[in-house]
C-alpha cells in the first residue's frame, strides 16, 4: 500500500514505485476513472489511449486478409505503387 498526501492545491505526488507500476515519465497524464462498484481506479492515460486504439482496430487485419509480415508487405508495396501512380497521374489499379 502507498500513501500520497494531497496539497492545498488539490496535488499529490504519486508514489516512485506506483510511477514504476504505471511506468509514468515527467510530464504523463495519469486518469482516474470509477467502476460501477465505486472504487476509482489509476491508469497511465498513454497507454489506456494505446489499448483504446487497438480494441478499435481489433480484427481489421482479418478483414483486409492480413494475416502475417508478409501479407503486410504486401499491403505496404501496393499502398506505395498506389502512391508513386497517384503522383504520377496515372490511374491507380
Amino acid at each position: 500500500m502507498n500513501l500520497a498526501k494531497i496539497s492545498a492545491n488539490g496535488q499529490i505526488t504519486v508514489p516512485a514505485e506506483i510511477r514504476r507500476l504505471l511506468g509514468l515519465k515527467p510530464g504523463d497524464k495519469i486518469l482516474f476513472f470509477q467502476k460501477t462498484n465505486g472504487e476509482v481506479v489509476v491508469k497511465n492515460a498513454s497507454s489506456q489511449a494505446i489499448y483504446k486504439a487497438q480494441k478499435a482496430f481489433e480484427g481489421v487485419a482479418e478483414q483486409m486478409d492480413v494475416y502475417n509480415e508478409d501479407d503486410v508487405q504486401a499491403l505496404i508495396d501496393k499502398v506505395r505503387k498506389g502512391s508513386s501512380q497517384s503522383a504520377l497521374g496515372k490511374e491507380k489499379d
